[in-house]
């Protein structure tokens, strides 16, 4: 008799292992199935070297780029042209930042231009010093479900690249934004605002593209004269045009094509 209580015990521990396995093995799936679908973030700043409260929110961005270095976050510095007439001519600045930087005014009912100004994933925007709120919109972006992130690949011919990407838009006004990055610059302001001051700038956004959202037809564009592979990078999204939401987003290392 008490062997068949001895074999009943060490048949229930087998059970209670048996199910405290697979509970387990359910658990490391589901934190799997979770670490794949998390969300991005596209941060766009909208800055000048000819505006004094720029040097700043530049700064919190070299800072937001340390701390989520290991994350999906995309760091974007768009040199905006209205500050050049104070005086100083910021080499970086171009009239189609300019104008992208209206396009948000409108869609996201802000009504005005100023720097800095930063815009997460295309739907909301903050002063781009305000490094507390930005890292609360991070981290809550980072946390949202998302589907699985854009795949660029590229391939350099001289002065042309080509780039084919991978993803889904699940929106017919979805368009592909592709931008060239250069990742750092030094730059000695003789005059403005920022007069007599040496700035150091990050992800400074030297082209930008946008084409139709079509994966399966891979896209080229023509880097500078100065583009160098180690120096740069290569950044997409995908956006809905009607409101300016971003989808998916990836980066392209230059340096895999040494």
């Amino acid at each position: 008799m008490k062997s068949i209580e001895v074999l009943a015990i060490a048949i229930g521990v087998c059970i209670m292992l048996t199910a405290s396995i697979s509970i387990n093995y359910d658990k490391t799936v589901e934190t799997k199935s979770v670490i794949d679908k998390q969300g991005f973030a596209v941060l766009e700043l909208f800055t000048s070297e000819g505006c004094s409260s720029c040097p700043p929110a530049e700064t919190v961005l070299k800072e937001i780029q340390q701390e989520f270095q290991d994350k999906p976050v995309y760091i974007l510095a768009f040199h905006v042209d209205y500050w050049n007439h104070l005086g100083w001519k910021d080499q970086f600045s171009q009239e189609a930042f300019t104008e992208r930087q209206r396009q948000y005014a409108y869609t996201l009912g802000s009504g005005s231009l100023y720097t800095p100004q930063l815009v997460i994933n295309g739907s909301k925007e903050f002063v781009g010093s305000s490094k507390r709120a930005i890292v609360e919109e991070i981290n809550a972006n980072l946390k949202s479900p998302s589907t699985a992130p854009l795949k660029l690949n590229c391939t350099l011919d001289q002065n042309k690249l080509t780039i084919n990407y991978e993803g889904i838009a699940q929106n017919k006004q979805a368009e592909l934004v592709l931008a060239l990055v250069q990742k750092t610059a030094q730059s000695n302001v003789k005059a403005g605002e920022n007069s007599g001051r040496n700035l150091s700038h990050i992800q400074i956004v030297r082209m930008l593209e946008r084409f139709p959202f079509e994966p399966s037809r891979p896209v080229t564009i023509m880097v500078p004269a100065d583009f160098s592979p180690k120096d740069w990078e290569l950044i997409g999204f995908v956006q809905r045009k009607n409101n300016g939401h971003t989808a998916l987003a990836g980066r392209f290392d230059f340096n895999s094509l040494r």
